[in-house]
C-alpha cells in the first residue's frame, strides 16, 4: 500500500533533501564486504547474493587467502569450493557462476576484472546489482545505482520509484532513482540507502519514530499517524 502513494510531482525535492540527509548521517557509507581488489569485490558480491554481509566477510576470511588470483579461481576443484563457501547458502550455484566468471576473466580479459558495465554483466552471475557494486566500489565508476532488498524497501518508503510494482522491481526502482540523484552521487547514494535499511528502516518493523527521514518519508508519515 505504501508504495502506492502519489508523490510524484514533489519527488525530485524530497530527494534532494533526502540524500542532503542521507550525506549526514551516513557520511563515510560505503559496501560492509570486506575486499582490497576489484576480483575480491566481484567474488564477494556475487557470495552476497541471498546472504549477509557478514556471513559473506566470514566466509572470505578464509577463502580470499586460498585464492589470491582470478587463476586460482578458474582452476578451482568444484567439489572442494562448494564446501568453502556452503554457509553462504546457494552454493552450487555462486561455486559455478564464480568459477566460470573466473575462467572468462581469463580467457577474454587478460585475467583483470573488466570495469564497463557492459562487459562486467556479460560475465556468469554477473547482473547489473553486482556490476554497480564492484563499479561504483572498485572502480569509482557510477555507471548506475545498486538496487538491493534494502534499497528497494526504502525506494518504495520513501515514494522515490513511482513506476516501480513492488520493491523486487530493481530494474525500474534504479531507473527512477537515476533520474533523481546526480550520476556523481550514485555509488554513496546506494550504499547509504543500505545502511538505512539495516540500520532503521527495518523491513518488518520500521523505527519510523526516530528515523531521520521521518517528514520526508510518505509510508513513515502514515505510519505514525495511523
Amino acid at each position: 500500500m505504501t508504495g502506492q502513494i502519489d508523490h510524484t510531482s514533489d519527488a525530485p525535492t524530497r530527494a534532494k533533501a533526502i540524500f542532503k540527509r542521507l550525506r549526514k548521517h551516513y557520511p563515510r557509507a560505503t559496501t560492509a564486504l570486506n575486499w582490497s581488489n576489484p576480483l575480491e569485490l566481484l567474488v564477494a558480491t556475487i557470495l552476497s547474493a541471498q546472504c549477509t554481509d557478514q556471513r559473506v566477510n566470514q566466509v572470505t576470511a578464509s577463502l580470499f587467502p586460498k585464492y589470491r588470483t582470478t587463476r586460482d579461481y578458474a582452476q578451482a576443484d568444484p567439489a572442494r569450493f562448494e564446501q568453502e563457501i556452503r554457509t553462504a547458502g546457494f552454493f552450487r550455484q555462486k561455486t559455478k557462476s564464480i568459477i566460470k566468471a573466473a575462467q572468462e576473466i581469463l580467457d577474454r580479459f587478460d585475467g583483470c576484472v573488466p570495469d564497463t558495465m557492459e562487459e562486467l554483466t556479460s560475465l556468469p552471475g554477473v547482473a547489473r546489482k553486482t556490476a554497480n557494486v564492484v563499479l561504483g566500489t572498485a572502480f569509482g565508476k557510477n555507471e548506475g545505482i545498486a538496487v538491493d532488498t534494502h534499497v528497494g524497501r526504502v525506494s518504495l518508503r520513501l515514494a522515490l520509484s513511482p513506476g516501480a510494482k513492488d520493491s523486487k522491481d530493481a530494474v525500474c526502482i534504479e531507473q527512477d532513482l537515476m533520474k533523481l540523484i546526480p550520476r556523481k552521487d550514485w555509488t554513496f547514494f546506494s550504499h547509504a540507502m543500505i545502511l538505512h535499511g539495516r540500520q532503521v528502516c527495518h523491513a518488518a518493523k520500521p523505527q519510523c519514530p526516530i528515523c531521520p527521514l521521518l517528514d520526508l518519508c510518505p509510508a513513515g508519515q502514515e505510519r505514525v499517524s495511523g
